[in-house]
């Protein structure tokens, strides 16, 4: 290790507060803590095998999805890492019904923070990388607690995101808008370290992610667009893209970060509205990977323009390297007419 060159996430998060002089440290004071959380939640996961944290659990989230015990603890410590200070006015998590209400005299904070604690945490006993993802907006009502307007904001709006992979090393990526930056956890000394400065999505792309199990349910537009990727589409040739589904988002969206590439879990028409959760995983890496020069779409549009109605709002999600992204939507505009008015309530006018 090269001595000159250590960074830490603190460091390098208070350096990042000049281009944010009026939040006055409260917006690094959050993301201090979600690094904190980060290294509570790889203690445990670095050894799933040796606790009683491997397994579902007795109860079930909001999605009607039964709850792995690794999801109820990372929840509950980034919960009590953030209900005692004065930095947040709400939370929502995955694995809650509604927002997380805080005690009166913590409630005043300018900020709500939305998190996944651990995407693709049925991987866990099966040694397979798992993730947090957050997002933080600001506080848009008057008053002191938090609503479920302030929650429910654009993407575009965010003040900050991120995720947190828990695999061969432990590694946090998040954005203020002024780039990604990457960190790996050096274990011995319990520090994020500076290890991917200034992310971007390489101009040439390696990998397409989907699950293709569901191929036979997919509209026309998605085969196509699967072919295509293959190098196998008759009207449109091209070098072909190599194949790689790990099955846990955060893995698949940073992999194609580093290397090039999309990730796409389409709608359909049994579930036109798709399966991501847009609050509390599409929105955070939709803002990351845009500030990564990518782009994130629903196959209509823009993820982050996307206006929500519902904590617990899904939708489609093709992300990943901006030209296959958009052409992505183009396939879609051309033949998937039918999905697209079997999506439209959902995207635009249904209500929780």
């Amino acid at each position: 290790m090269n001595l000159a060159n250590v960074i830490t996430i603190e460091h390098h998060i208070y350096e990042q507060q000049r281009y944010f002089p009026e939040a006055t440290g409260v917006l690094t004071g959050l993301l201090n803590d979600m690094a904190l959380a980060a290294k509570l939640i790889a203690r445990e996961t670095n050894r799933a095998g040796l606790g009683d944290v491997i397994g579902a659990s007795a109860s079930i989230n909001p999605y009607g999805e039964r709850q792995q015990k690794l999801d109820l603890f990372a929840d509950d410590v980034i919960f009590r890492i953030n209900d005692k200070n004065d930095r947040l006015c709400a939370l929502a998590s995955e694995e809650r019904d509604d927002i997380i209400e805080l005690l009166p005299h913590f409630s005043q904070g300018r900020y709500v923070l939305l998190y996944d604690p651990l995407d693709g945490s049925s991987n866990i006993d099966v040694n397979v990388s798992v993730g947090t993802i957050f997002a933080v907006h600001r506080k848009i009502t008057s008053g002191g607690s938090g609503t479920l307007e302030d929650m429910l904001q654009p993407g575009y709006q965010l003040v900050a995101a991120g995720y947190v992979i828990y695999g061969s090393s432990t590694m946090m990526v998040y954005s203020t808008g002024q780039g990604v930056h990457g960190f790996t956890l050096e274990p011995s000394i319990g520090e994020f370290l500076l290890s991917h400065p200034n992310m971007s999505i390489p101009d040439q792309s390696k990998f397409y992610s989907c699950n293709q199990g569901y191929e036979r349910s997919w509209t026309p537009a998605i085969q196509r667009l699967t072919r295509w990727l293959q190098g196998m589409d008759a009207e449109q040739p091209r070098d072909p893209l190599s194949a790689r589904y790990i099955g846990s988002m955060v893995s698949d969206v940073h992999r194609n970060l580093l290397h090039g590439g999309i990730y796409y879990y389409p709608g359909d028409m049994q579930q036109p509205q798709g399966k991501i959760r847009l609050m509390v995983e599409a929105q955070a890496l939709a803002f990351i990977v845009q500030n990564a020069g990518g782009y994130a779409s629903d196959g209509i549009g823009d993820v982050l323009q996307i206006k929500p109605h519902s904590l617990q709002q899904r939708c489609p999600l093709f992300i990943g390297s901006r030209d296959l992204v958009q052409q992505a939507e183009q396939f879609i505009a051309q033949h998937d007419h039918e999905w697209k008015q079997a999506y439209a309530p959902y995207r635009e006018s249904a209500r929780a």
